[in-house]
C-alpha cells in the first residue's frame, strides 16, 4: 500500500488495491497531498462504522480533475475530499452542485451517485461548527475578521459568515482589488451585513480588527518556519477570539501573539474535524462519525 497514489493507479483496481485488505472506496485529491490528514480520521470512521472501504490520498495533477472522476466511477468509488488547488475544477467537473456549494464558490466533497456526480462544500459549515465547538459562542453572533480572505478558505468562510448572519465582516487581504468581486458578492447574499474590505498596509487595520470578536488567519502565513505573524500585535486585544485555520505546526506565529496577548485561541484541526464529518455524512446518511474523528486525531 503506498501514502499517496496517483493516476495512473486508477487504471485498475488490482494495481490500486495490490496489497491491501480492503478496496479503496473513498479519496482525498490535491496537489501536493501527501501532508493530508484526512486518511487518519476518514478510516478511523469507516472501520467503526463497519464499512468495508479504504481512505487514500489522490494526488492529481491540475487540469485532470475531470479525468479523475470518470476513472473513480468506473472503479465504483463512493466519493471523494476535494483540497487546493481543485475545488473550482471539481466544482465544474461535477453534474449536479448543492446550492450552498454553488453560493460558497468552491466544491470540496464529491459524492458519485449513480446518475451523476454531485458536488456539495463543508468547508464553510464546518468552519461554523468549528468556532461553536471551540469557544461555546454562535458564530452568527460573532463580528468576524478574516486574514486573507482573498483566497478560497478566506472567500467560503466570509460567505458562511453572510449565510449564518454575523453582522460585520473585516476582510483582509494583500490587494484590496482582489477582495472586490467577493465583497460585491457578499452584498447580494445580506445586504445588511456591514463588509469592510481593507489591504494589510490600510491605516485602518488596526481599528477594524480591534471591532471585531473573532480574527480568522484563512492565508498560508504561520505555515513555514521563520513566517512572521499575519498580523501585527496591535490589532489584537484579549477580549478577541482568534482562529488560524493551520493546523501544522499547532501554534503559529498569530496564536503565539495572541496567546500572549490573552485572547482564547485555536488552530484549524477542529475545522477540519468537522468538514470531514460532514462531508462522511454526505456518503452515509444517518451516521454519525464526529466522535470517533475527534478521538483519531486526539481533538477531544
Amino acid at each position: 500500500m503506498k501514502e499517496v497514489y496517483t493516476l495512473e493507479d486508477l487504471s485498475s483496481r488490482d494495481l490500486l488495491d495490490a496489497g491491501a485488505a480492503k478496496p479503496a472506496r473513498l479519496a482525498v485529491i490535491g496537489y501536493p497531498v501527501a501532508h493530508s490528514a484526512s486518511p487518519q480520521m476518514h478510516q478511523p470512521a469507516l472501520d467503526a462504522a463497519g464499512i468495508d472501504a479504504r481512505y487514500i490520498r489522490l494526488e492529481i495533477e491540475p487540469g485532470r480533475v475531470g479525468e479523475a472522476f470518470a476513472l473513480m466511477r468506473e472503479l465504483g468509488f463512493i466519493g471523494c475530499n476535494v483540497t487546493v488547488p481543485h475545488k473550482l475544477d471539481a466544482m465544474a467537473a461535477c453534474g449536479g452542485v448543492h446550492p450552498e456549494a454553488r453560493v460558497l464558490g468552491a466544491v470540496n466533497t464529491v459524492r458519485f451517485d449513480r446518475d451523476m456526480t454531485r458536488g456539495f462544500n463543508t468547508d464553510g459549515p464546518g468552519f461554523a461548527r468549528a468556532i461553536e465547538d471551540e469557544f461555546q459562542v454562535e458564530f452568527a453572533s460573532l463580528r468576524v475578521a478574516i486574514v486573507g480572505a482573498g483566497g478560497g478558505a478566506g472567500g467560503a468562510i466570509a460567505t458562511q459568515g453572510c449565510l449564518s448572519g454575523v453582522s460585520k465582516l473585516v476582510l483582509v487581504n494583500r490587494t484590496r482589488e482582489k477582495l472586490v468581486p467577493l465583497t460585491e458578492r457578499l452584498g447580494g447574499i445580506r445586504p445588511e451585513s456591514e463588509i469592510v474590505a481593507l489591504s494589510f498596509d490600510d491605516v485602518a487595520l488596526e481599528e477594524q480588527c480591534l471591532s471585531c470578536d473573532l480574527i480568522v488567519n484563512t492565508s498560508s502565513v504561520g505555515l513555514k518556519p521563520g513566517d512572521p505573524s499575519i498580523l501585527p500585535a496591535g490589532c489584537l486585544k484579549k477580549e478577541h477570539l482568534v482562529y488560524d485555520t493551520i493546523y501544522k505546526p499547532a501554534v503559529t506565529p498569530l496564536l503565539a501573539i495572541a496567546t500572549e496577548t490573552g485572547c482564547r485561541t485555536a488552530n484549524g484541526l477542529s475545522m477540519l474535524i468537522h468538514q470531514g464529518a460532514l462531508a462522511f455524512q454526505h456518503w452515509f446518511p444517518g451516521s454519525e462519525p464526529l466522535p470517533v474523528m475527534k478521538r483519531a486525531l486526539h481533538a477531544d
